[in-house]
């Protein structure tokens, strides 16, 4: 064996038969031992060596005692003689690297020629989003629906496994009020309504998978809303009662005794929690009818000074206000972004507090420049001058596609590259509409050794988080994992998904959204008003909505100001996105990605399940350059420049209904009809592109039965 340098503390891999009688080592973590980052990696590493025949002896894992240049969760890979040596600059790094070789010998390079290179973090702060199905922010069949699977650590044995490989280092988990689910207030016992053995039976599943997070670099937080309070607690003082159904929106208790039952709360879940990194608090829903100072007097008062009081310390999630007024529903205005941020200068808290934000509000898959965020436009108060004891970490919310696979390098590397100003500590991924955890999409059962939701969605999280590490990522790095898993037309299929991905951004940066319910790319849906036409109908985007609907990518140009730019004969200047040349991009795409998965033989493989979704994006791209082709002929014709304007929009509209036909062909055999919460007041509220027909077809009657003006 080796000896390493002095100044590297060195991990020798060794193989070691599994013990088939003992349980996994992750699901019951030794709680009195530090976490232990190196032990999963190098574990992981050790099966992929045995897995390819490779010796565990040629390969050294080294930790720096102080982290180097760039951080503790950098490393380097490379040759020392006849051995690969894995340096990490802290156990972190020492995972990553330790992973990033497995990840090499899985998809097919052999360990000689395995290359040397330096890789660290982009960014510090790269988080996943995940909603609790208890104590919910809102409430659905979709939601709840996880509850037995979030309570299984084999699932989260799985999900954390993602996180680390993806390089995802912050788990967020949200709710309402989860606290009680966790403690039992020592000065108000009433607030939880578990007994002794379901509270250390609650208790356990906390602290097995916050130490399992640790165990793979990642720092669990608890965010919640504000202001609420347990529907016991609620019930005994007659206080918060909206928390009894968890009525989430409107005025909040601001009572002396809510406040001091928050801070209780928070004091004593920091200190029974040793591996819970940090907390993270909402100007809301709760808060209306508070001005902006009042609200963030009441996080003072509450949150922070229960973090104060704890024994220990505990990092902070500020996520910047929805409300620059009393209401609710959503401003912004400079006062208030000058409020918060000299608020967050006072704090004595650890370094950096994380100031989340939602990049374009509630659906950051469209244009990657920042137009709003929840409640409109920013300032640049928070960030000029430079802050110093805060970062802005945004929020990269997907609440437009639940069931189709996803990834696109090129937008998040783009994204990445406008909005990764030196104030940015990273992002938040994930949504509130939908938890990735039990499949109950797939018709069929998802497939043997995959039963989650998110593994089928991995390329989504793949993409997202390793190019968050290091946006350098090549798209080779997420081919080869479609070549690992497919063989040789896996490279194809890659290709195909990146062009279908394009759709859904596309529809997003041309249809303005705001919240969660104002669009849903995948299903062409956008059942709230956001601006522009609505007529309420029915949550499918008919042609007269998409024409009489602002553009949100200052470059889009959307159907209503083009065609009257042309009536005018006004010129576009160059670069801009006219619906005509959109229709262009869509269709080149649409027809492309169809080509490349044609001689795919699927049929029987997994495969297929990745093909069909190629194949429905690709339809879906294609449908949207038909209707947006025949929204064009049909403003043309209102405008009254030519009858026969008419006649050419019928034309594509119809071309419309047959690519939506074979959007329900694909994805028929795949999908079930599922619920969808943006779609819970429309009849029985479920989806599939099958219920939507009707709807397609009704364009083709509004193109029709149109009257020249």
């Amino acid at each position: 064996m080796r000896f390493p340098r002095p100044e590297w503390m060195a991990l020798a891999v060794f193989l070691a038969p599994a013990d088939a009688a003992s349980p996994p080592a992750e699901l019951r973590p030794d709680l009195g031992a530090p976490a232990d980052p190196v032990r999963h990696g190098t574990a992981k590493l050790q099966a992929a060596l045995e897995a390819s025949g490779a010796a565990a002896s040629a390969v050294r894992v080294e930790v720096a005692p102080v982290p180097p240049p760039g951080g503790a969760e950098s490393f380097r890979i490379l040759r020392d003689g006849d051995a690969l040596v894995i340096r990490g600059g802290g156990p972190a790094g020492a995972m990553y690297g330790a992973l990033a070789v497995a990840e090499e010998l899985r998809t097919g390079t052999s360990l000689r020629d395995v290359p040397v290179r330096a890789e660290s973090p982009r960014f510090p702060f790269r988080a996943i989003k995940f909603n609790l199905p208890w104590m919910s922010y809102r409430k659905n069949e979709s939601l709840q629906l996880h509850q037995a699977t979030c309570r299984d650590l084999a699932f989260w044995e799985a999900f954390l496994d993602m996180m680390a490989e993806n390089r995802f280092n912050v788990l967020s988990i949200w709710g309402l009020h989860p606290f009680t689910l966790m403690i039992r207030p020592k000065a108000f016992p009433e607030a939880c309504g578990l007994s002794d053995a379901e509270l250390t039976d609650w208790q356990r599943f906390w602290k097995a998978l916050f130490r399992m997070a640790k165990d793979r670099g990642i720092e669990p937080y608890l965010v919640t809303w504000n202001i609420f309070v347990s529907p016991e607690f609620a019930k005994a003082h007659d206080v918060a009662t909206y928390s009894i159904d968890g009525s989430f929106f409107g005025a909040g208790d601001t009572s002396d005794l809510v406040k001091r039952y928050t801070r209780a709360c928070v004091t004593q879940v920091i200190d029974e929690y040793d591996d819970l990194a940090g907390l993270g608090i909402t100007h809301g829903e709760r808060m209306g009818g508070m001005t902006p100072e009042e609200r963030q007097q009441w996080i003072l008062d509450t949150f922070v000074a229960g973090m104060k009081a704890a024994r220990r310390p505990a990092k902070l999630i500020h996520r910047a206000p929805l409300s620059a007024d009393k209401g609710s529903g959503g401003s912004t205005g400079s006062a208030v972004e000058a409020l918060t941020r000299a608020s967050i200068e006072r704090m004595d808290l650890p370094p950096p507090i994380w100031v989340e934000m939602k990049f374009n509000w509630s659906h950051a898959h469209s244009s990657p420049r920042l137009v709003h965020v929840h409640g409109g436009p920013l300032t640049d108060a928070y960030w000029n001058p430079p802050p110093a004891n805060y970062r802005i970490v945004w929020m990269a919310r997907n609440e437009d596609v639940f069931c189709l696979r996803w990834g696109e390098p090129a937008f998040i590397r783009r994204h990445i590259a406008l909005n990764g100003a030196p104030h940015v500590g990273g992002y938040f991924v994930g949504s509130e509409c939908y938890i990735p955890a039990k499949d109950y999409v797939t018709k069929a059962g998802p497939p043997p050794g995959a039963p989650y939701a998110f593994q089928r969605q991995w390329l989504f999280y793949k993409t997202w988080g390793r190019l968050l590490y290091d946006p350098a990522t090549p798209d080779d790095a997420f081919a080869a994992e479609f070549r690992r898993r497919y063989g040789p037309d896996g490279d194809a299929v890659f290709r195909a998904m990146v062009l279908g991905s394009r759709m859904p951004l596309r529809l997003a940066s041309l249809y303005k959204a705001t919240w969660d319910f104002t669009l849903y790319a995948e299903g062409f849906l956008a059942p709230a008003a956001s601006g522009g036409r609505f007529d309420g109908s029915s949550p499918f985007l008919s042609v007269n909505e998409l024409i009489d609907h602002p553009a949100l990518d200052p470059d889009y140009v959307s159907v209503k100001d083009f065609a009257a730019a042309e009536a005018a004969g006004r010129v576009f200047p160059e670069g801009a996105v006219t619906p005509p040349a959109l229709a262009d991009a869509l269709e080149r795409d649409g027809r492309e990605a169809l080509a490349l998965v044609e001689g795919v033989a699927a049929d029987g493989k997994p495969v297929a399940a990745e093909v069909a979704d190629c194949r429905a994006w690709a339809h879906l791209s294609l449908y949207f350059a038909a209707k947006l082709r025949g929204g064009v002929a049909l403003q043309r014709f209102r405008a009254g420049r030519d009858p026969a304007r008419q006649a050419e929009a019928v034309a594509h509209l119809e071309r419309a209904v047959t690519h939506w036909k074979d959007v329900i062909r694909v994805t028929e055999p795949i999908y079930r009809e599922v619920p969808l919460l943006h779609i819970e007041k429309f009849k029985d509220g479920r989806f599939h592109w099958s219920r939507f027909l009707p709807d397609v077809e009704r364009d083709v009657e509004i193109a029709r039965q149109e009257r020249r003006p």
